[in-house]
């Protein structure tokens, strides 16, 4: 019987009304109790077996005028933010007012809409169709039961079950919508010159789903781009942008066609390049670059020149610093300390005190800055010695001409005759003006090499030998040179060989 097949699944048995059961029992039992009629009354009158047949046909004519439910074939094609009619109708047509008429997506419990009781039932409507729905009733008397949706969505897009239920009896259909929703119309840019020819780009936004792009020449012949690229943005829907090189006297005239394939719908624009805009080769021209390349290569080879000399020059110059010399045994010069430098016996290591010691102001004393000369002093060759500076706050080494000022206060600086670097919370070279040096942290040991042959003074770090700073050749005068420490309260610094 139809009743019995439409029950479905056990899911789809479970959502019907008991009352659809007991119905289906009560006829069944009907049928049984005509059929045993009919059998024990065969043999007595053929009268009970016209009644029994006409019985028969009655109930089989009260199962059978029921109905089916019936959709469109092809998908329902709707345009983003408008509105779709899902249509859905009664075969043969007939009055479904009091029928209870469901809309929902994949789960018989996900309700898009349902009409139940002669009226809408919003409570279990999913969230997402909340006020979007309407179930147009002016088609209900003749079977009509379609579904209106406003403001459609992407997320609209896919299948929908018609399901229509007359007290124990229902039958339904799948039908598909389809969203679609045309893009902005192409923009041609003119994009400078490639490849012999001018790159031409054409891009578009607000295409729903991806888009074809073509290219057409005058004739509407399709010609290949040089690069397509389409990406999906937040709001789900496609850009495009493809390019194409266009060359003098080939396809000039052309356009740029968008097309959305579900709804065969396309947007177009049309682009046309006039000659003067095509590069154009010039025989001055040609000379002129072949020129200012030759002219451009000679000055490269002349800077790669110029920088291979100073390369040069600068590792003659280190070399000379770091060739093996005749280390010099410096000590310091008493005659010289300012009063609160206190020299160890040896004379080879000096620290500045808290006091001003009690000693004779002789004329080569420095008495206003804590400066110190080393005994020794140098008026031709290459010499060298070390200081350990250690980790004390303020301190300068380098050295001095023998005719340093010593009273009142000196510059330290080649105008005031002293070459040294010094530590005052950077590191720098004691410069007209002052030269920071990039180092966070000075060295431990300071090799101080002096060429008095090329007037040149070079400071090294002694524990990894590598370069810190160069007075250039001709800094230092032609007289006695001699080593010279500045020494700052709480620092130490000692002299080796």
């Amino acid at each position: 019987m139809r009743i019995l097949e439409n029950l479905g699944t056990p899911e789809r048995a479970q959502n019907c009304s008991k009352a659809y059961f007991l119905d289906v029992s009560d006829q069944v039992t009907v049928k049984m109790k005509i059929l045993s009629f009919s059998h024990s009354s065969r043999a007595s009158s053929p009268l009970p077996g016209f009644i029994v047949f006409f019985l028969i046909c009655y109930v089989h004519k009260m199962e059978s005028a029921k109905f089916t439910v019936i959709g469109p074939h092809d998908p329902v094609t709707a345009i983003l933010g408008q509105e779709a009619v899902l249509p859905c109708h009664l075969s043969p047509p007939m009055n479904a007012t009091n029928m209870e008429v469901r809309w929902f997506r994949t789960e018989y419990l996900s309700i898009v809409h349902l009409y139940r009781d002669g009226k809408d039932q919003y409570e279990r409507q999913i969230p997402e169709y909340q006020g979007r729905t309407e179930l147009l009733k002016a088609g209900l008397t003749d079977g009509n039961v379609h579904l209106r949706i406003l403001n459609i969505r992407r997320s609209d897009e896919g299948q929908y079950l018609c399901f229509v239920q007359d007290d124990t009896f229902y039958e339904e259909t799948v039908l598909e919508l389809r969203v679609a929703d045309l893009g902005s119309a192409p923009l041609i840019s003119v994009e400078g010159h490639q490849d012999g020819g001018i790159r031409v780009v054409c891009r578009s936004t607000g295409w729903y789903p991806e888009p074809e792009v073509l290219w057409k020449d005058f004739y509407g012949q399709h010609l290949p781009s040089l690069s397509e690229t389409k990406s999906q943005g937040n709001n789900g829907l496609f850009e495009t942008e493809t390019a194409i090189i266009v060359t003098e006297h080939s396809n000039q005239n052309l356009s740029c066609c968008i097309r959305n394939t579900v709804l065969n719908q396309e947007k177009e624009s049309a682009v046309y390049i006039a000659d003067p805009f095509f590069p154009r080769v010039n025989s001055w021209m040609v000379a002129l670059s072949v020129i200012l390349v030759v002219l451009f290569g000679l000055i490269g080879l002349t800077v790669y020149l110029f920088k291979m000399k100073d390369k040069r020059d600068n590792e003659i110059r280190w070399r000379r610093a770091l060739a093996p010399i005749e280390e010099e045994n410096v000590t310091l010069d008493p005659d010289t300390a300012h009063p609160n430098l206190i020299l160890s016996e040896d004379r080879k290591s000096v620290r500045c005190g808290d006091t001003r010691q009690d000693l004779p102001n002789n004329p080569e004393r420095f008495d206003t800055e804590c400066y110190v000369l080393g005994c020794e002093g140098f008026t031709s060759g290459r010499h060298c010695w070390e200081v350990v500076v250690g980790d004390g706050p303020y301190w300068a080494v380098g050295v001095a001409r023998e005719s340093v000022r010593r009273k009142g206060r000196i510059s330290r600086s080649p105008e005031g005759g002293i070459w040294a670097v010094e530590w005052w919370g950077q590191f720098r070279a004691l410069t007209s003006p002052v030269t920071p040096l990039p180092l966070s942290r000075a060295p431990s040991r300071i090799r101080v090499c002096l060429d008095c042959d090329r007037g040149q003074v070079t400071f090294i770090g002694a524990g990894d030998k590598a370069p810190i700073f160069t007075f250039p050749p001709g800094s230092v005068p032609g007289e006695r040179i001699r080593p010279w420490l500045w020494v700052g309260w709480g620092s130490r610094l000692r002299l080796c060989p």
